[in-house]
């Protein structure tokens, strides 16, 4: 290993650090609002940055390029589809989760139902994070780091233990950026690390393109558009890894539970200082999820191209591209800034799982006033039991038989469209009963675990939960039919921030999803994914696409602005 990679990795590693610590070290961390959510005081540009940067873990990374690598880029749905509903999220779910001025999401489902849903939600997420989401991030960010410092051949050793090695390192950092720091930090560590990730990120693909045309990058893009026009195309067909259809069943809902529902990732959004940044924060993320398969996607097909089809183990392909196209210097950065990927992913689920445990589950278990220090102590307790339970999970990754993204999609079945379920279903109903709640969530669980574990029906999985999710709306209508609540279900108000929306949403709003809806005309086959690339009828189409959302996202500017009263806040009931 070049001694410049490792002495460019620590000089920004410490000073993300030392910027963190200088920013939080007067910060109070002895009640929750503090620990958990910063102390509500989080910005847009903070939010934005944060969501990205924990969403953009090494499994991103290493996980997607490795299926653009093998397929195309019809992987590019889990990033592009996002822009959608970050906006939706924005508009319509985040009013409502700060005018309730709820910690966790759990709270609303005990607010709809009662506590024993909320218990019953509070464990799946819990089971998630320690079984699937925090054992994924510690691998893939093993499989990352040590590849891009060749663990392996410094320290002589076997791959799978260089894999260990790599998970407890990772680990134990990221457990004392999470115990000791609170939301604040692992935010503005995220921020800074966001920014720096961005920039190498994008440097991988541009590097790559220099090496596809021996230090030529006119010459090495034509080698990329002309070589293989087939992996551009983001439709491509029911036998890829990620099927177009999906968007529109299971992948949308996926979507819309990860960033809206997940506590790892909407913990950001409550933490907000007002509803304003709140909403700036979660749609500039969109718009930042919308550009992300530059960074994600397009270095697997760089690599297919500079390194052929022989790769067996799709995980490496992302880091063998990294050490193989950048300088030595900036592989140093940004194996930091992946670092700090890797980090905020892991730090924040487990701050996540700590405010869960801490005020769901020990606090009503209690039975009795429990002190904000006390909650505090045992929140750390508990994630650093997590952390620890993670770290001796995560190795056996290795023998997973699918690939890395693929696996921990097809896990997260068991947990994401569920709970998401319940949740839609408290929100557009006012009468539905806590029985409906678990017998619905019970009932998708065991049924999509049958189609995952027991029978193969050669359906999709996404498809399998878009199904379920239908299935499972029904039956709590109709038992809300049949055995009603006594009395509609009114949100409560707290007014815990300021309530006023970003006068900008919608015109915003408009041009992400025209972003969003670009991506797919030019990876199309009416744009790269064709003999000669992109012609006047893709920019007509682009053309047109642009008129149609700027139009919308200007009349709903002036519908909803007109007046003072037309805010989300208030339209929500």
């Amino acid at each position: 290993m070049n001694i410049m990679i490792l002495v460019s990795f620590i000089i920004f590693s410490g000073i993300v650090g030392w910027i963190t610590y200088s920013k939080t070290k007067n910060d109070t961390l002895d009640t929750s609002d503090g620990y958990f959510l910063g102390g509500r005081s989080l910005t847009g540009g903070v939010i934005a940055g944060s969501l990205l940067l924990t969403n953009l873990s090494a499994a991103s990374f290493v996980g997607m390029s490795g299926q653009a690598y093998s397929a195309n880029m019809s992987v590019m749905g889990w990033e592009v589809a996002s822009g959608l509903v970050l906006v939706l999220i924005a508009i319509f779910l985040v009013p409502r989760y700060l005018k309730q001025g709820i910690t966790t999401i759990p709270d609303f489902i005990q607010s709809r139902f009662d506590n024993g849903t909320k218990q019953f939600v509070t464990i799946l997420f819990l089971i998630s994070y320690i079984i699937n989401m925090l054992p994924i991030t510690l691998y893939s960010g093993a499989v990352a780091m040590g590849q891009i410092f060749n663990v392996s051949e410094i320290f002589g050793i076997t791959y799978v233990q260089s894999i260990w090695i790599m998970v407890w390192v990772i680990g134990v950092i990221g457990s004392i950026y999470a115990i000791f720091g609170g939301l604040k930090a692992v935010a503005i560590s995220d921020t800074i690390n966001g920014i720096a990730l961005v920039i190498g990120g994008l440097l991988v693909p541009i590097f790559g393109i220099f090496f596809l045309g021996d230090g030529h990058f006119v010459e090495g893009f034509t080698s990329f558009i002309e070589h293989s026009p087939e992996k551009l195309n983001s439709i491509g067909s029911n036998t890829d890894p990620l099927p177009f259809s999906t968007i529109f069943t299971g992948l949308f809902l996926v979507n819309l539970y990860y960033w809206g529902t997940d506590q790892a990732i909407i913990q950001r959004a409550l933490g907000a200082k007002n509803l304003k940044e709140a909403q700036k924060g979660v749609i500039f993320a969109g718009l930042l999820k919308v550009l992300t398969p530059i960074m994600v996607i397009i270095p697997g097909i760089i690599a297919f191209q500079i390194l052929g089809s022989s790769i067996s183990n799709t995980d490496t392909v992302y880091p063998l591209l990294v050490s193989m196209v950048l300088p030595d210097f900036l592989v140093g950065l940004f194996a930091a800034a992946m670092m700090g990927a890797i980090l905020s992913t892991f730090n924040s689920v487990l701050n996540s799982a700590s405010t869960l445990f801490a005020l769901n589950i020990y606090k009503p278990a209690t039975k009795r006033e429990v002190s904000e220090t006390e909650l505090i102590k045992v929140g750390k307790i508990f994630a650093l039991i997590v952390a620890l339970i993670s770290m001796f999970v995560a190795p056996f990754i290795l023998n997973a038989p699918a690939g890395l993204f693929d696996y921990l999609q097809t896990i997260n079945g068991f947990f994401n469209v569920p709970i998401f379920t319940i949740i839609f279903m408290g929100y557009v109903t006012k009468r539905v009963p806590p029985i409906a709640a678990k017998i619905a969530i019970t009932f998708f669980v065991t049924t999509y675990g049958f189609t995952q574990l027991v029978w193969d029906g050669g359906i999709h999985y996404l498809h399998i939960s878009g199904i379920l999710f239908v299935i499972s709306c029904a039956m709590m209508l109709a038992i809300g039919k049949k055995y009603p609540t006594e009395k509609p279900y009114e949100i409560p108000v707290s007014n815990a921030v300021d309530l006023t929306p970003w006068k900008s949403r919608y015109l915003f709003s408009g041009f992400v999803i025209f972003v969003m809806i670009g991506m797919y005309v030019v990876f199309s086959k009416v744009g790269l994914a064709r003999e000669g690339g992109i012609g006047a009828d893709t920019l007509s189409y682009l053309a047109a696409l642009a008129v149609i959302c700027a139009a919308g996202g200007f009349i709903a500017d002036k519908i909803f602005n007109k007046c003072p009263k037309s805010n989300d806040a208030t339209l929500e009931n």
